[in-house]
């Protein structure tokens, strides 16, 4: 309902901006101050139903544009990506936490180009397959930690964990060249709590602080911890990074990673310490928590729809057999699980409001003014559950997706963006740059975790399917599964060594 939404609001005020021709805003809701706390896409969902696909609110001082339509969203942010690529400049998460640098964070300007360009360099799908026996060989840690918790499916396992940690290494090799063995590792406590805090603290309407000026020069708890954050991410990938410099100062062969391109490019880019820890902090700061969050919800929604599960294994075992485990070369062949992925991604986005957009200049769309440094926002949440691109939009179902040949990235291109596959990683100018990585990542965790498990609720501990826990990053609220291999080759492959060179942060 919008009214447990809704914490505070005024009609005093005019809510309505005019052009010098006359173009009003977008209709919305008469709210001066509206501020949309838990579950706030539920709130945006029944005002698109109401005021239509681009409409505008208030939140404090701060016009939002809502966009909730394919067309509408590539007209705006890919047509006209130059006027509507910029960011709003929070206060909690632009200048407390991020100081205005890293890429998500930077104003549409050329400090962000130079920094997407940079991170383009380790990210692209060629990149990628230069990381690709790290990604291959993280897969098969998750399976064998999953396994070796589950006690061979005997006790029920509870996988956040894991799954932070699968996708906590892939960013730490991506950047750093390094992983980590142990889940009690105080790096991935303390890197997985800087993730959670970042996301708790940073969702687009999650903070009052951020609409009401006064309140941000005040001491208050919200902004402690912003500054927290910040100091975390500057004491921890500040010393990562000073480990790989050490280690290219005494002439070790270093692997290519983001922080390696960064120190041997830092002179002729002209970076300091600060751009540095954020270009590499941001990577695990948004990489980590979404893709675990996708594996989450993964495995939440697998265990509650056991037909699909069959449907995947007898796949499985008709197009890879038992005998060996499906790898990156193999998605093409496996088309039902790539349905799931993607209907996984829809039906749970890690991010139901997109980081927002804010505008450049003064522009009229189809007679509606967007005033210039008017917050946009792509709402995931209303273009996911569009009935008329998605039928029956609620329901898990991996078949709308079948013959569905085009990775996330190639779709994200399509020239009709109503047959987009969906819209999990943002879109213009600003669209994730991780898309790749993201995709392997998810590809080898999900068809694998198929491949070695029968997956199941536990008796008596149902696993909601409509709450999480967050307000920005949005993964499941706790729970516990059951995962019993399915063959017996699954301890015999999770027992070959791995001739694989690995990183330690030992």
């Amino acid at each position: 309902m919008i009214s447990r939404t809704v914490l505070a609001e005024s009609t005093s005020l005019s809510t309505n901006i005019v052009d010098k021709d006359g173009h009003s805003i977008p209709p919305g809701p008469l709210l001066r101050y509206a501020f949309l706390r838990k579950y706030p896409e539920r709130a945006l969902q029944a005002w698109a139903k109401k005021y239509g696909p681009l409409f505008s609110l208030w939140m404090g001082n701060q016009l939002f544009v809502i966009v909730s339509d394919p067309i509408i969203a590539k007209d705006l942010l890919v047509t006209n990506g130059a006027i509507f690529s910029s960011r709003k400049q929070y206060f909690m998460k632009n200048q407390t936490i991020l100081h205005g640098r890293a890429i998500t964070a930077s104003s549409y300007d050329d400090r962000w180009r130079q920094h997407r360009r940079i991170a383009a360099s380790v990210l692209t799908a060629k990149a990628i397959d230069g990381y690709a026996h790290v990604l291959d060989y993280e897969a098969h840690i998750l399976i064998k930690s999953l396994y070796q918790a589950s006690q061979g499916g005997r006790q029920p396992v509870n996988p956040a964990h894991f799954c932070g940690r699968y996708a906590l290494n892939n960013m730490l090799s991506v950047s750093f060249a390094t992983r980590t063995d142990s889940t009690d590792d105080p790096l991935v406590e303390r890197a997985l709590w800087l993730a959670t805090e970042f996301m708790t603290l940073t969702g687009p309407t999650a903070n009052i602080v951020d609409f009401i000026k006064p309140l941000q020069w005040i001491p208050t708890r919200t902004r402690s911890r912003g500054r927290a954050v910040y100091r975390g991410i500057m004491e921890v990938y500040g010393a990562m990074i000073e480990r790989v410099r050490s280690r290219l100062d005494r002439g070790e062969d270093v692997p290519d990673c983001l922080v390696k391109t960064l120190i041997l490019t830092q002179e002729k880019e002209k970076l300091d310490q600060e751009d540095l820890s954020m270009l590499s902090a941001v990577f695990t700061l948004g990489g980590v928590h979404s893709t675990a969050g996708v594996i989450q919800w993964f495995l939440a929604l697998i265990s509650a729809y056991p037909d699909v599960q069959k449907r995947a294994h007898a796949e499985l075992d008709a197009t890879i057999g038992r005998d060996s485990w499906p790898c990156a070369s193999d998605e093409m062949r496996l088309p039902y699980i790539r349905a799931i992925i993607k209907e996984v991604e829809r039906a749970h986005s890690p991010f139901w409001l997109a980081t927002p957009h804010k505008l450049e200049q003064d522009f009229v769309y189809n007679g509606m003014f967007i005033p210039k440094d008017t917050a946009v926002i792509l709402n995931c949440y209303g273009i996911h559950h569009n009935d008329t691109r998605y039928s029956d939009s609620f329901t898990f179902s991996p078949d709308r997706y079948l013959g569905n040949d085009l990775t996330c990235a190639e779709s994200a291109k399509l020239a009709d963006p109503t047959e987009r596959d969906h819209w999990a990683f943002g879109a213009g100018r600003r669209i994730c740059p991780g898309i790749h990585v993201a995709e392997r990542e998810l590809w080898l965790a999900i068809s694998r975790l198929l491949w070695a498990f029968e997956i199941q609720s536990v008796p008596g501990e149902p696993i909601s399917l409509d709450e999480y826990e967050g307000e920005s990053g949005r993964t499941p609220l706790p729970y516990r599964i059951i995962m019993r291999p399915r063959h017996e080759h699954v301890l015999t492959l999770l027992d070959v060594e791995e001739e694989v060179k690995l990183f330690s942060l030992q």
